[in-house]
């Protein structure tokens, strides 16, 4: 799909056509590629999309990579597609940009309806995340695109950081999302689209009363064992949003989809209501 300004965004849909499609937003570093086992057994009308500067998507060196910026690309797209209405369904940094999504829902300035929300592992409450090294790392670079290619070992041991001796990747997990991200030299583009992180400090109160006002069906999905999005933050969105749905999953961690994605989805089936 071309968007108004001209860049390329990847795009596919799986399942059955309905008027309610489930719309997956993926985090940081991935792309809808670490969805690509969990959405044939939804069962449903699922759109899988690469956000700018991920996947198959276009990685301009000088695009805007906001999470503000990436929230109108979903709705630009949503709308060149005719969707109307549709169940968000995220992961890691795309729970933000879903934040973003609620917070319009909620004030009547989004051009589609959101029927239901869907999170899984991602940092909602920053304050709580527990970063790993490799994105202090990155945090620490100048805010532009890298001039030089990193290696594959450093993109390697900076990934693994985000899984653990209890919930260690599958094999060839790791080869795919350096592969992905290596696409069009995305991996240059890393120091600029970490800063989400940066993003998501400053307007933490914003996008948290975007869920907790938020009036539709909230469920988290959390692998137990994240060592990043940790499992307190359920607890906190509970306290806050007591209509929460959690769904916990014990031997997960921090990436269910690529992990466990027949698990993920036998709750997911019971978490994107309504079907029609």
């Amino acid at each position: 799909m071309r968007l108004e300004d001209g860049r390329e965004l990847h795009v596919r849909r799986v399942g059955p056509p309905s008027d309610l499609p489930v719309v997956v937003v993926h985090g940081f570093p991935g792309s809808s590629a670490d969805w690509e086992a969990v959405a044939p057994l939804l069962e449903r009308d699922t759109i899988l999309f690469d956000l700018p500067g991920y996947g198959r998507s276009d990685k301009s060196r000088d695009a805007s990579y906001s999470l503000f910026d990436q929230a109108n690309v979903v709705e630009e797209m949503l709308r060149k597609l005719g969707v109307t209405r549709c169940s968000l369904l995220a992961h890691d940094m795309g729970n933000t940009v879903t934040a973003e999504l609620a917070s319009r829902h909620n004030s009547g300035r989004l051009g589609f309806a959101i029927e239901g929300i869907v999170l899984t592992n991602g940092s909602i409450f920053i304050d709580l995340a527990q970063l790993t090294r490799g994105q202090r790392l990155t945090l620490r670079l100048p805010n532009r695109p890298s001039l030089f290619s990193l290696p594959t070992w450093v993109m390697r041991r900076s990934l693994m950081e985000s899984f653990t001796k209890e919930a260690p990747p599958p094999a060839g997990a790791v080869d795919e999302l350096i592969a992905q991200t290596r696409l069009g030299g995305g991996e240059r583009l890393m120091p600029v689209l970490i800063r989400y992180i940066e993003e998501r400090r400053v307007h933490q109160e914003h996008w948290t009363a975007g869920f907790v006002e938020y009036d539709g069906p909230l469920t988290l999905v959390w692998g137990e064992l994240d060592p990043i999005a940790v499992l307190p933050m359920t607890e906190r969105m509970k306290q806050l949003r007591p209509a929460t749905r959690v769904v916990t999953m014990p031997g997960v961690g921090h990436w269910p989809s690529i992990e466990a994605p027949a698990l993920l989805a036998e709750h997911l089936r019971t978490a994107l209501l309504p079907t029609a």
